[in-house]
């Protein structure tokens, strides 16, 4: 199983990164990478990823395991779950009133072991990410 993570603290309370994190409209804005995201991230909603990469050809991702304000994970991927991309989202309030965001995707499937060799590193997307948010949420 191929897997990235990473972890920042925001100086913001979760409401507040929560409201950024579910705001599909504004990723563009602050979200590296992302051209635009178009749906809804609620529970059991269906977004289109476009990304600046490929603006037109859409990613389908599918909203599960929503609990607001604290964690929810978008998953993607192959027919019948033969190859599958699960990232989470995680927000933590810490005792000095800060918050962590953590964010973490795992790839699965019957093809992970062949198609998990040709997805490139996404550690600097990942931090990337974070970066945004924070910047966005600390603003």
């Amino acid at each position: 199983m191929k897997s990235f993570a990473v972890t920042t603290i925001i100086n913001r309370p979760p409401d507040a990164i929560w409201a950024v994190l579910t705001d599909a409209a504004s990723y563009a804005e602050w979200a590296e990478g992302i051209h635009k995201l178009e749906g809804q991230i609620s529970d059991g909603g269906v977004l289109r990823l476009f990304t600046a990469s490929k603006p037109r050809q859409p990613m389908i991702l599918h909203v599960n395991q929503f609990v607001a304000p604290k964690t929810f994970t978008l998953s993607g991927g192959l027919p019948f779950d033969l190859f599958r991309g699960n990232r989470t989202f995680t927000l933590t309030p810490q005792s000095d009133g800060t918050t962590e965001f953590h964010m973490c995707e795992v790839f699965t499937g019957l093809l992970e072991p062949l198609l998990g060799r040709m997805i490139p590193d996404l550690t600097p997307s990942f931090e990337a990410y974070a970066a945004g948010l924070k910047h966005k949420c600390e603003g």
